[in-house]
């Protein structure tokens, strides 16, 4: 939830900045970029910090970055000091705090309804948003920035001592056994070499197909969503009139709905094909992308409030039939190929943010980004269809018991 926050607060953040620092969208879109792309690269290495040195401590070791990231925030002076504490130490912190972490917590401590878990898991950063960012908008618009991103900082310090006393690394740390499990599963010994076995899974992931299809298709998603919402939501919809408030409200809803999607999404992965899912996903994202230019205006109306709603539904409902795919495909290794598979969904998110904003300096207008988003989304659909049914090769890891499956096996 704290990591969600985080994750909005570019969005909100550009009017002030533009006004204070007179920088280009551009020049605050670098910052994102680099936010977007640390959070995805550092996924991969965190998942494998956690099976070295225990969930609980890279958590804490993360929110340390956020928090101190916002503090530095507060007392920039410059678009590069913007790129260093934003971009680098927030991008760390949340990147361990990404969806990584619910992969691993789910294959750790469930057998049994792990699509469902993984949703509910998933929705942690979207309910993030829907708490934080009215209040956030709220206090930038009367106290000015700084003090959101305080209080940003505070709740990520908050939050770490409740860490510190309730969360535990493994099932066997409490003496229960996973959820599902007839079996009582002792706890495996630390992986070292975290960033060796990290590189390694990747090397053997990359010589497999259903890999690059997958880290295309997420790819894709993010440019869809954190790329473009998150960062160029509120500037696009103030482009027509509307106070950049009311654009934040709209995009807590979008959290509210993505709670739902995103959980729904979970039930559908243990029970349907997930290639499948993901293609009507995209083919849906994509309509509604292209046809967004149509429903913004000053005020708030009923194709407006539609796109909220369907845009909520769709916005995360991918995670859970990629992370089930991940794990079909490559087991115990499956937590650290997503990350690099959530890698690339930053590294497109990413470029997103940044040629959003270059193409709203050059255009004037956020029209011909989501037509060409749009046509994205139509390509990720057959994408997701064409990835094939052979198991690729397992890499080497940390070897563990595989729990069965129950996601329909694509």
């Amino acid at each position: 939830m704290v990591a969600g926050a985080f994750s909005t607060m570019p969005g909100i953040l550009q009017a002030p900045l533009q006004q204070e620092f007179h920088w280009s969208r551009g020049s605050i879109g670098l910052a994102s970029s680099v936010n977007m792309v640390l959070y995805g690269l550092t996924a991969p290495f965190a998942a494998a910090l956690m099976d070295r040195f225990g969930i609980r401590r890279v958590v804490l070791a993360a929110l340390s970055a956020v928090a101190g990231g916002a503090l530095l925030t507060t007392v920039m002076s410059a678009s590069w000091q913007f790129v260093l504490f934003w971009g680098f130490l927030v991008g760390l912190g949340t990147g361990s705090l990404s969806m990584t972490l619910g992969t691993t917590v789910t294959n750790r401590w469930f057998v049994r309804r792990r699509g469902l878990v993984t949703g509910i898991l998933s929705s942690g950063s979207v309910l993030g948003q829907m708490v934080f960012l009215p209040a956030l908008s709220w206090i930038i618009d009367h106290h000015d920035w700084r003090p959101a991103l305080v209080t940003l900082a505070l709740a990520a310090l908050a939050t770490a001592p409740l860490i510190r006393l309730t969360l535990r690394d493994h099932p066997a740390d409490t003496g229960h056994r996973p959820y599902g499990s007839d079996t009582f599963v002792p706890k495996p010994p630390p992986v070292t070499g975290a960033a060796r076995r990290t590189l390694t899974v990747l090397r053997d992931a990359a010589r497999t197909t259903p890999f690059w299809l997958l880290a295309a298709v997420f790819a894709i998603c993010g440019a869809s969503t954190n790329g473009i919402m998150w960062t160029h939501f509120a500037p696009a919809a103030h482009d027509h009139g509307m106070p950049v408030t009311t654009a934040s409200t709209l995009l807590a809803l979008i959290g509210v709905f993505n709670v739902a999607g995103t959980i729904g999404s979970g039930w559908l992965t243990d029970r349907t094909d997930a290639r499948r899912l993901l293609a009507v996903y995209f083919m849906l994202r994509g309509l509604l992308l292209v046809s967004l230019p149509l429903m913004l205006a000053a005020t708030v109306n009923p194709p407006m409030m539609f796109f909220v709603f369907a845009f909520g539904l769709l916005d995360l409902a991918t995670v859970p039939p990629v992370i089930a795919l991940c794990r079909h495909f490559y087991g115990a290794d499956s937590a650290i190929v997503f990350g690099w598979t959530n890698a690339a969904h930053q590294i497109g998110a990413a470029l997103a943010a940044f040629l959003g904003g270059v193409a709203r300096d050059v255009f004037g207008s956020y029209d011909p980004v989501w037509v060409a988003l749009g046509a994205a989304c139509a390509a990720a659909a057959l994408l997701s269809l064409v990835i094939h049914r052979a198991r690729a090769p397992r890499s080497t890891g940390a070897e563990e018991k595989e729990a069965p499956e129950t996601v329909t096996a694509p």
